[in-house]
């Protein structure tokens, strides 16, 4: 018997800009590992390959994404934590950066 192709919604984002180029950035943080207080100059999507990661955007709640959760971190604004929620394994996701020309990937805040 032939099997159908499924597709599972992950993740709906409207974007108010053009996207001239995508960057997609294989990231892996060590157990325990922490992201820096940053922003992006650029929108970025992405999907969390294996691991849990503790994130929350400034001014919203912190949530726990893991393995198969999609996440979105708009443009210019602050992230609080991107960091991994396991302090036995690492964390690994797929980001997205969809550019405007040449903008940079990351603010370091």
């Amino acid at each position: 018997m032939k099997q159908k192709v499924t597709r599972a919604d992950l993740l709906s984002v409207f974007l108010n800009q053009s996207v001239t180029n995508i960057e997609i950035k294989k990231v892996t943080i060590p157990a325990g590992g922490k992201g820096a207080y940053h922003s992006h100059p650029c929108p970025v999507v992405g999907y969390v390959c294996s691991g849990k990661v503790l994130f929350q955007i400034e001014g919203q709640t912190e949530e726990i994404l893991q393995e198969g959760d999609a996440f979105y971190e708009p443009k210019d604004i602050p992230i609080l934590h991107f960091d991994n929620a396991s302090h036995t394994e690492p964390l690994t996701f797929i980001a997205f950066y969809l550019r405007e020309a040449k903008e940079d990937l990351i603010t370091i805040l």
